[in-house]
């Protein structure tokens, strides 16, 4: 089961990628450098990659190269380094779809109320990882973990990315981390989400990426179960997100820095 191998070692896990799947070379690319770093450094990872965009501020914003063709992307990365993945779904009729690719169906956090798509998750027996709302308070996040157990799949993560602080920031309180394990199932920082700086004017989020190490390191010494990265060759160049992915350069020495913390606090 993929629970018992986000586990292994006992070390944290990663799911990290790009913000949205742009092509097959670029995907493979990405999946390759990061299974080789992480299985170097015994991080357990799961590829990240959105097949399709919906929630975007502007009608012409980049939304993906179509569903099924990044679907199969997602599945050849998946069989070619031995990785699980995951993908995000916006409706339910996606739940179904999406489980025919991947291993681990992500709820975004603007719909972690939708009782609808969280039990049709469910059902596809997938791991379902559920973003924490920007809205919502960590205690409230026990309802939407009920929708899928009652659904019958205990197949759970819970994603911390941040709280909604003013128009146009995010704030993220540690707080959060241990309050949601106390439901019994692993917690994830996203520390490159929990940076966006969304609602700008040019309809375009923006972002702090330089804060992405900070963020890291204070949900690693909190106790956090896992991180989400998304990272990027050239964040620059990236069709969505750009503005708050890491550099994938720096990634090896930022897990490097993020293990020894890990190894600190279990001592």
């Amino acid at each position: 089961m993929i629970t018992s191998y986000l586990k292994h070692n006992g070390s944290f896990f990663l799911m990290a990628g790009p913000c949205v799947i742009e092509g097959e070379t670029m995907a493979l690319r990405i999946a390759e450098r990061i299974t080789e770093i992480t299985s170097r450094l015994h991080i357990p990872y799961v590829f990240k990659g959105s097949y399709r965009k919906a929630n975007r501020s502007r009608s012409d914003s980049f939304t993906g190269i179509g569903d099924e063709k990044a679907l199969g992307i997602l599945r050849k990365v998946g069989e070619t380094f031995h990785i699980p993945t995951v993908t995000d779904i916006h409706e339910t009729r996606e739940a179904d779809l999406a489980a025919g690719y991947v291993d681990v169906l992500q709820i975004p956090a603007f719909l972690c109320r939708q009782t609808d798509l969280l039990v049709a998750a469910a059902q596809t027996g997938k791991v379902v990882n559920i973003k924490k709302g920007q809205f919502l308070s960590p205690d409230a996040m026990q309802f939407a973990v009920q929708k899928v157990v009652e659904a019958g799949n205990r197949n759970v993560i819970l994603t911390e990315r941040g709280t909604t602080f003013g128009y146009t920031d995010l704030v993220v309180d540690y707080r959060s981390i241990p309050q949601m394990q106390r439901f019994g199932y692993p917690v994830v920082m996203d520390a490159t989400h929990s940076l966006q700086q969304p609602n700008q004017a040019s309809g375009v989020a923006g972002g702090l990426p330089a804060l992405i190490e900070t963020i890291a390191k204070a949900a690693m010494a909190v106790g956090v179960d896992g991180l989400f990265i998304e990272t990027h060759p050239n964040p620059g160049q990236a069709k969505s997100d750009g503005a708050n992915m890491l550099q994938l350069d720096l990634l090896e020495k930022l897990l490097v820095k993020l293990r020894r913390i890990r190894n600190a606090i279990e001592d």
